[in-house]
């Protein structure tokens, strides 16, 4: 039952982001990295996107001297809008502008079979995060969501009841 509630959560959560703003979006998908840990201890996120933007929306300075950076690209898609392999390899050559070794793809749609191998031929370099992930993750991590109700089932605690 309670699986069922987030994956309506999840749902809901997905056509939210596909209603914002391109801005709002990005600046959301920087919050969940940010939750997740890649900041570091002492790191910062910069918004970048916008029009023309050179395929970088985002970065995450992992340190203070930036000498470690997450590279973002955020499309906010329909469900039945997809991300090919031109997606993945314009924001590979991106990367490649910018001397990063590293970058997240995200979006809230899914990515071609196509999309899949081209970020396979970076070999690791290019991580992609579909809707689906994306807002399962968003709740793992408290980003755009917040607690409804907590559960805790209780069992008989066999140690006590030995004489």
């Amino acid at each position: 039952k309670v699986d069922e509630l987030n994956d309506d959560v999840e749902t809901e959560l997905r056509a939210a982001l596909q209603g914002s703003s391109p801005k709002f979006f990005e600046e959301a998908v920087l919050q969940l990295l940010w939750a997740m840990g890649y900041a570091g201890a002492q790191g910062e996120k910069q918004h970048l996107g916008k029009s023309h933007d050179g395929g970088i929306d985002g970065v995450i300075r992992q340190d203070p001297l930036g000498l470690q950076n997450v590279y973002v690209q955020a499309k906010r898609y329909a469900d039945d809008n997809s991300i090919g392999a031109p997606d993945i390899n314009s924001f590979y050559g991106a990367l490649a502008r910018q001397g990063a070794d590293r970058g997240v793809f995200i979006t809230t749609s899914r990515f071609t079979p196509a999309a899949k191998d081209a970020a396979r031929q970076f070999q690791g370099r290019i991580v992609l995060i579909d809707g689906i992930r994306l807002t399962a993750l968003m709740l793992r991590y408290g980003v755009g969501v917040e607690e409804r109700q907590r559960f805790t089932v209780f069992s008989v605690n066999q140690d006590f009841f030995d004489e």
